[in-house]
Formats: structure tokens, sequence, C-alpha cells
């Protein structure tokens, strides 16, 4: 046996200081590294940040010493700086996420944030707009059809508004995930968040999009590449760059809305999602199977999408006449 542990001690890859090291990271920065979305990270990295400043917390082991009391003050001062209820619910959200972690951790006892009554939602809806069906259709058509960007922000556009992709997930997808077969139809390899992976059925018009935008890009057959990216060729050696989320949000979704006079508040990439969420909805798709379809993890998120009910044009208000 002694034999055996000398053997193990050699071919160790860590250290004896390094083992330790990593023995003492303290649970609270341990729940942190276990964040696997980026997107998710920087928003708990800036909710936590607010309340440390809020509480004077300057080391991680701090956060066992948080009460209840703690997070009453925090939420009472949240409420005074006037933010939605949606934001409040968020920061409060990834307060309970870190205690949850250190009471499966022993390092705490109970999860302060549990009983602490959240605010309601402003709205059934959220606040998330869709577009119209002539919106979405005019959207599609607004990337001019005879250029390389023009067939590729067609592209972009009608696999955000047929597939209800997030940006990131659009931007994460490589030549090789788009029209997998399986069981003889076409999918979409998409990477949600948390690292989950779904497959979703490619819609014909997205197909035959896609295809074109690939035809004239010229890189059809790299699979490991990314399907969307920036137009102008890379330097010599250099591997072609993915689009970024930012440059869809910017000069493709937003870029086209302008062009259609289709402005206001959070009108963007997520805004499509949202519209084909609706769509499909409203044209009798099950919930649960578009709560699989958009990746999410709660079916009360889903319904966030559900305006089955509040169509504009069957409001009394266009029953209303005057003689």
């Amino acid at each position: 046996m002694t034999t055996q542990i000398e053997a193990v001690r050699l071919d160790r890859a860590l250290t004896a200081p390094e083992f330790q090291r990593l023995a003492d990271v303290p649970p609270e920065a341990q729940w942190f590294a276990n964040l696997t979305s980026a997107q998710t990270r920087r928003a708990y990295q800036n909710d936590l940040a607010g309340f440390m400043r809020f509480t004077g917390i300057a080391q991680p082991e701090e956060f066992r010493l948080v009460t209840r009391s703690h997070v009453l003050a925090w939420r009472a001062d949240l409420e005074k700086q006037m933010l939605s209820g949606a934001t409040i619910r968020r920061k409060l959200a990834a307060l309970a996420s870190l205690f949850d972690y250190l009471c499966e951790c022993n390092a705490v006892l109970h999860n302060p944030v549990k009983g602490v009554k959240r605010p309601a939602v402003d709205t059934l809806e959220g606040k998330t707009p869709a577009l119209g069906d002539a919106q979405a259709r005019a959207l599609l058509n607004a990337p001019p059809a005879d250029t390389l960007k023009g067939k590729r922000d067609r592209a972009i556009l009608a696999v955000l508004l047929f597939h209800a992709l997030r940006r990131e997930e659009l931007t994460k997808l490589c030549v090789k995930d788009f029209a997998q077969e399986r069981r003889g139809v076409p999918h979409l390899r998409v990477q949600g968040k948390g690292g989950k992976l779904r497959f979703i059925p490619a819609h014909a018009s997205a197909l035959r999009l896609v295809t074109e935008y690939l035809d004239a890009a010229g890189h059809g057959q790299e699979g490991e590449g990314p399907l969307f990216r920036r137009i102008r060729t890379p330097k010599a050696g250099q591997p072609a760059a993915a689009l970024t989320t930012g440059s869809v949000y910017a000069d493709v979704v937003v870029f086209y809305m302008k062009q259609l006079g289709i402005t206001g508040e959070n009108m963007g990439p997520h805004a499509l999602r949202a519209t084909a969420a609706t769509s499909a909805l409203e044209h009798h798709a099950d919930i649960a199977k578009v709560q699989e379809w958009l990746g999410h993890a709660s079916i009360s998120t889903t319904r966030v999408y559900d305006r089955r009910g509040s169509k504009p044009e069957d409001s009394p208000t266009f029953r209303v006449a005057y003689g």
C-alpha cells in the first residue's frame, strides 16, 4: 500500500502546494466558477457585486454571516432605486443560487433568501415585444438578396424567426450543426444555456436561405468552422471569426428593424425569439413542446410568450362603432 501511495505521488499532476491551494478555495468562489454560461456569470457577478457593495462584504467568507434581515434591507434599497419587479427578482435569484450551493457544502445552515417575498412581475407578457406577421415578413425580406452580406443576414433572420434561438446560440452554430439528419429530417444542433444541447427541426425557408448563403460564401464544407461569420476574409493563417452577439444585435437585427421603422423599447434579437414563440403558440403548438423548443427549464418562463388571449386585433376597441 505504501508503495502504491508513493507511486501516485510521483505521478500527480498537482504539486503539494497547488493541491492545498485548491483545497482552500472557499465554496463561494467554487459556486461562481461552476457557472457554465458566460452570460449568466456576468449577470450574477453584477448582481452579487451590488449586494456586496450594499452590505460591505469584502471577502467571500463573509457571505456566511448574511441573515434574512440583510436580504430584506437590500430588497428595500432596490425598490427605492425604482428597479422593475423582474430585475429585483433576478437579483434575489442570483443571491439565492449562491446560498443554495453554500447549504449543499454545509458552509451555512440555511438560505437567508428563502422566505423573502419576491416582487410581482410587471406583466404576464414580460417586457419583450413580439412582431406582427406583416412586420416579420418585411424583416425577412429587408436584406438585399444579391449581396453576400444580404444573403448572410437573410439567413440569420430566418434562423432566429423560425427557430426562436437566442443570439448567443446563433453565434455558436458551426457549419456541421446545421441540417443534421435525425430520423430523415434536417435539424439544428443548438448549444443552449448551461451547456444543454437540443436538436430543433430546421424550417424549410431557413434551410433554403442558409444553403444560398453557404453557396455564396464558400465555406459550406468547413464543418468545424462558424456558420455565421464576418464578411471580410481572415488574414492568412488565421481562422475565420464567428459573428459576435453584439454584431448580430446592432449590425443585423436592429439595423434592418430601423430601416423598416420598427422601433421601441427592447426591440432586438430577443424580440424575434418572442415573435417565434408567440407565433407557434397562436398556431396551436403545444406549450410543453414550445418549452422544450425554447430550451426553458420552467414552463412558467414559456408562458410569458403566450399572448393568445391578447391579440390587438381582438380588442373591443375595434368593435366600437358610432352611427
